[in-house]
């Protein structure tokens, strides 16, 4: 299975997965017609989806059908089908952000700021609890660009937008009350239940094994290879910092960790030196997180 995943996609290849990703949140909503629970299966949808051409915009996987699997996998076992509609808008804006920030035009990332800001405060009024990707973008621009002065204001400028627009239309509403909700920086507690996450475990061991190993490995790394490496296990310390301190058992938190956790999964079976290492990890993987779908259904306790 292994090699047969490991061949080149072509342009038809993304369309078809979409539809696998189509059917997935249509079969998980299919009895569920609660107006909410519709418009976040419809967000969620776009974000998944649009994670799909991030693998491509990223560039780490060699354009094979081995991360588009198992992230379609990753989806499939951490969809819980009433996502939070929080959690739904995050996936939606991370994929925008990832986009933009991995776009090959120099001058496309660096004119993008203001939209990123906007999109990173949209982000906040959703689900305040994602605001460690606002640190993730402040370091992203203190790392690669030179003149990070002007591109922290313009990150900021669209922090401002929003702002002034939500205070605005809450000012027109006369909604005069202020959620405590939109401050999540007290009270910390981390996660202590790990239940069905122990079925998960295989998979943790894995990705740990994998930037080891990258870091073994760094200097024969291309510089590409070595930046887009740094900027993604960045990305993913932003979101496991609010899986650790808010996740709680929210499992469908994980979910901002399955664009990722393939690449990088998929980049450690690529180069695993033996064959039968690369198909008993890949259906470590696929079993590991089948059970722990399977597990938010039946109790194996």
């Amino acid at each position: 299975m292994f090699r047969l995943l490991s061949k080149e996609s072509n342009i038809f290849s993304v369309p078809v997965y979409i539809g696998i990703l189509l059917l997935i949140v249509i079969s998980f909503n299919f009895l569920d017609f609660n107006t909410l629970e519709v418009i976040s299966a419809v967000v969620t949808f776009a974000g998944v989806a649009l994670g799909y051409f991030c693998f491509n915009a990223i560039d780490l996987n060699y354009q094979s059908h081995l991360p588009l699997f198992v992230y379609t996998v990753f989806v499939f076992a951490l969809y819980p089908g009433d996502l939070d509609i929080g959690i739904a808008v995050s996936l939606f804006t991370n994929s925008i952000i990832l986009l933009l920030l991995t776009d090959d035009d120099l001058l496309v990332r660096k004119n993008s700021y203001i939209l990123v800001g906007t999109i990173l405060a949209f982000n906040f009024i959703f689900l305040p609890t994602t605001w460690p990707m606002s640190i993730f973008v402040i370091f992203h621009i203190i790392g690669t660009s030179d003149r990070i002065g002007l591109h922290v204001f313009r990150l900021f400028f669209g922090f401002l937008l929003i702002a002034i627009s939500y205070f605005s239309v809450a000012y027109f509403f006369k909604l005069n009350s202020w959620n405590t909700a939109y401050f999540p920086f007290g009270g910390f507690t981390a996660t202590k239940k790990f239940d069905h996450l122990l079925w998960l475990s295989p998979v943790a061991i894995f990705l740990i094994h994998a930037v080891a190993d990258h870091f073994r490995n760094f200097n024969k790394k291309s510089p590409t290879s070595r930046f887009k490496y740094t900027f993604l296990l960045v990305f993913s310390l932003a979101q496991m910092i609010t899986i650790f301190l808010y996740m709680g058992k929210t499992y469908e938190y994980l979910l901002l960790l399955a664009l990722p956790a393939s690449i990088i999964l998929s980049r450690m079976l690529k180069f695993s030196k033996k064959h039968w290492l690369q198909e008993a990890g890949l259906w470590t993987i696929i079993f590991s997180l089948l059970l722990f779908k399977l597990s938010s259904y039946f109790n194996f306790y």
